[in-house]
């Protein structure tokens, strides 16, 4: 498990995203695509180190941020710049996928 990711909940969440480019990972435990994406996931927190902070919250444990979000579907990313949301996607998607994501945010 990279240390760079930061596990965000309900009660850091908007600290936490409220500067800079976050890609947040809404998933849970049991969720077969949502241990599919996680190893990318954890890639890009290492490359991704000092120029975007890399998330997951986990929709069982954080449920009013996964509300206040609309997050019906796991896994959702979500892209939020500065506190607002800037893109979502939903399901598997790979790494070069989420990194151009993050490079057309910065």
């Amino acid at each position: 498990m990279s240390k760079n990711i930061k596990y965000l909940d309900d009660t850091n969440f908007q600290t936490e995203t409220a500067t800079g480019v976050t890609l947040v990972d809404f998933y849970a435990d049991w969720c077969g695509p949502c241990r599919m994406i996680a190893p990318i996931v954890e890639e890009l927190s290492d490359e991704m180190e000092g120029v975007a902070k890399i998330a997951k919250v986990d929709i069982e444990k954080s449920q009013g941020v996964t509300a206040s979000f609309g997050v019906t579907s796991i896994p959702t990313i979500l892209l939020i710049k500065d506190g607002k949301e800037v893109q979502r996607v939903v399901g598997l998607k790979g790494k070069d996928d989420l990194k151009a994501m993050i490079n057309k945010a910065l």
